[in-house]
């Protein structure tokens, strides 16, 4: 199958998306010349122009876009083509209303927007396969076409009566009979026990909670009618173009789509990331997402959107502080990123995202936001052969999966204040701080490589992912699992215990009475730290080698932390530099080593391939300290006892 490096072939891809349908002609030979100046070597065109490529039913106007491809061949500018089908025009929802999606409450969501389709509508699909069909047979031999991309940003909900019928239809295949699926659902309970297929209806508007287990499998059918679109047109241009690498890209640790099973369909795992300038933990909110982009990758891969400035959507949207941009970029290659783009080209003048920054802000080419986007061009150009293509190590696994936080995520639960997103966060942070390098995996991966496995929360386990954890520390590694964690079955029935009771023994739990959810800004001391947001009322057994305990309070003495053997249980949110201190001696104890010793506050380091990257995350000037002597591929000096980072500064270190 085809790669990212069949696209990149050496360089790291630079660009974005270019929507030159919104401006007249004769400014795309100023568009030219400005992506030659910044070193745009990549360009993602058509992603919303369906209504260009025909504007009435059937009919093609393909002339704009052969012009379009024609210049950027001529330019030494690639092209990722788009299929458009992420919004169709007002003419396939004004004719065939079957198109448009429906929410729970049963209201249309109309066009005039984006994303307005029905995934599971035959209407919908038919058009948007024969538009594919007929973008394929025409560019399928164009020189400037390097890659796919397929859609954008799936993120669909339909509620509606056709997707009701393809509900069924998927329930039927994975429970066979009512009665499975009753048992499965638990609809004993509330009277909701189901003798006919047509009486199920996707989780609509309910007087009262709905059923957690049918939002649960609801959630699950979405992810998979978004993945049906998606490869029945990834297969079309597959068959026109077998050599070509196909995209889509996902939105950051968005909770709609199981990501794992998407990327496996992926020749080039892509990402759109929009970190908040004005957050302090900005940094790690993008290394996060850059590490679990990875991880899907299993290597490099394409960051597909970020923001040269600010964006639109925020209540308060903040440009970026000069140099920042950088920094972010850079940081995203050094976490594996053959690819840089941004959304978008030129910022545009009309529309819902005119005040969302482009490569070319509304200050042109002498603002600030070009003239950095040119030296990131440079920069990127001088690091890529020795860059691309390059591996990221690490040691650590944070365990994620989509099932789990689709299950915890249910409107009737101990605590609302518990958010899976937050609480994956804080545990990445604490690591990230720690300077240890992490991989994402799913619970049922294969964790042998790794020294130590972390599950912040994995409120679902199914009983492979449970055998897979055990047989990982009986083979000596080190296991360290967060708060409500195995309490859940694939279907969402709580295991006898509240707690799979080989966790129980693996942690050496005797007994979980209770769950002690803490009110917001509420602590719980422990021995040695404060916890917050959660606690739990355990009875260690006699096999627990040590524990950490609450002090005050009704939980007063019992453990807020176990370890039996390698396995670690840690039943609140140890405030963050606890955390941090917490998971750097388990790490420490395991054999796994930061990437440099002595890291000044504020500085990242992270380790591809045989290269160094260090990363200031701060304002002021910091000297780090090097294990020899180097070459910095940003400015082609040799270092040797130390380097010295500005503002935002970074360096690229080759031994």
């Amino acid at each position: 199958m085809p790669k990212l490096a069949d696209a990149t072939r050496g360089r790291i891809l630079f660009g974005g998306d270019y929507n030159p349908e919104q401006w007249p002609e004769e400014t795309w030979a100023e568009d030219v010349r400005l992506m030659r100046d910044a070193g745009v070597n990549s360009v993602t065109v058509g992603v919303f122009s369906w209504a260009r490529i025909e504007p009435r039913p059937g009919v093609r106007d393909f002339g704009w876009l052969d012009r379009l491809m024609d210049l950027m061949h001529d330019s030494g500018v690639g092209v990722v083509l788009a299929t458009p089908t992420a919004s169709p025009p007002p003419w396939l929802g004004h004719q065939y209303p079957d198109t448009l999606p429906r929410d729970a409450d049963g209201r249309t969501e109309w066009w005039g927007g984006r994303q307005h389709f029905s995934h599971s509508s035959a209407t919908y699909r038919r058009h948007a396969a024969a538009v594919t069909e007929d973008l394929a047979a025409r560019y399928a031999r164009h020189p400037a076409l390097t890659m796919w991309h397929i859609n954008n940003e799936y993120c669909t909900y339909d509620f509606g009566d056709e997707a009701a019928v393809r509900f069924r239809r998927w329930l039927r295949a994975r429970y066979g009979t009512l009665d499975a699926l009753n048992a499965a659902w638990g609809t004993a309970f509330w009277s909701q026990g189901y003798g006919d297929w047509p009486e199920i209806l996707p989780p609509r508007h309910a007087h009262y909670l709905k059923n957690p287990a049918q939002v649960l499998d609801f959630k699950r059918f979405t992810s998979d009618m978004l993945l049906e679109c998606y490869a029945a047109e990834r297969d079309i241009v597959r068959r026109h173009t077998p050599h070509l690498p196909v995209t889509t890209n996902f939105m950051p640790l968005w909770s709609g789509l199981d990501a794992w099973r998407w990327a496996e369909e992926e020749d080039v795992v892509s990402v759109d990331l929009y970190p908040d300038p004005h957050d302090l933990f900005g940094a790690q909110a993008g290394a996060l997402v850059q590490d679990l982009t990875r991880s899907q990758a299993r290597g490099p891969w394409m960051l597909m959107e970020q923001a040269a400035g600010p964006v639109n959507w925020r209540d308060v949207n903040h440009p970026k502080p000069r140099g920042l941009n950088r920094l972010w970029s850079l940081q995203a290659v050094a976490r594996g990123a053959d690819a840089v783009c941004y959304f978008q080209w030129r910022q545009s003048r009309q529309g819902a995202e005119k005040f969302h920054s482009g490569m070319v802000s509304h200050a042109g080419e002498h603002g600030r936001t070009f003239q950095e986007v040119r030296h990131l061009g440079a920069d990127l150009a001088r690091i890529a052969p020795e860059v691309t293509g390059r591996p990221c190590a690490a040691e650590v696994a944070v365990l994620h999966d989509w099932h789990s936080w689709w299950a915890g995520d249910q409107e009737a639960r101990p605590s609302r204040d518990v958010a899976y997103p937050d609480v994956l966060t804080a545990w990445h942070r604490a690591l990230w701080r720690a300077h240890l390098t992490t991989d994402f995996a799913h619970p049922e991966h294969d964790l042998t490589a790794y020294r130590l496995v972390v599950a912040p929360q994995l409120y679902l386990l199914t009983d492979a992912a449970i055998d897979n954890l055990l047989a990982y520390v009986h083979q000596g590694g080190t296991l360290v699992c967060g708060f409500l964690t195995g309490v859940a079955d694939e279907d969402d029935r709580i295991r006898p215990g509240g707690m799979d009771a080989r966790l129980r023994e693996l942690f050496g739990i005797r007994v979980l009475h209770e769950w002690w959810p803490l009110e917001p800004g509420e602590r719980a001391p422990c021995d040695g730290f404060t916890g917050t947001l959660w606690s739990e009322e355990l009875e260690p057994d006699a096999t627990a080698d040590e524990t950490l305990t609450y002090r005050g309070g009704e939980l007063d003495g019992l453990p807020a932390v176990l370890r039996k053997g390698r396995a670690w249980y840690v039943s609140t949110l140890p405030e963050p530099d606890a955390l941090r201190d917490l998971l750097a001696r388990v790490a420490a104890d395991a054999g796994v080593r930061p990437v440099l010793d002595g890291l000044p506050p504020g500085i990242e380091a992270v380790r591809r391939g045989d290269l160094l990257f260090l990363l200031n995350h701060g304002q002021e000037e910091t000297t780090v300290d090097l294990p020899g002597p180097h070459r910095d591929l940003l400015t082609d000096t040799t270092v040797t006892e130390r380097v010295t980072l500005g503002r935002y500064g970074v360096a690229v270190l080759k031994p």
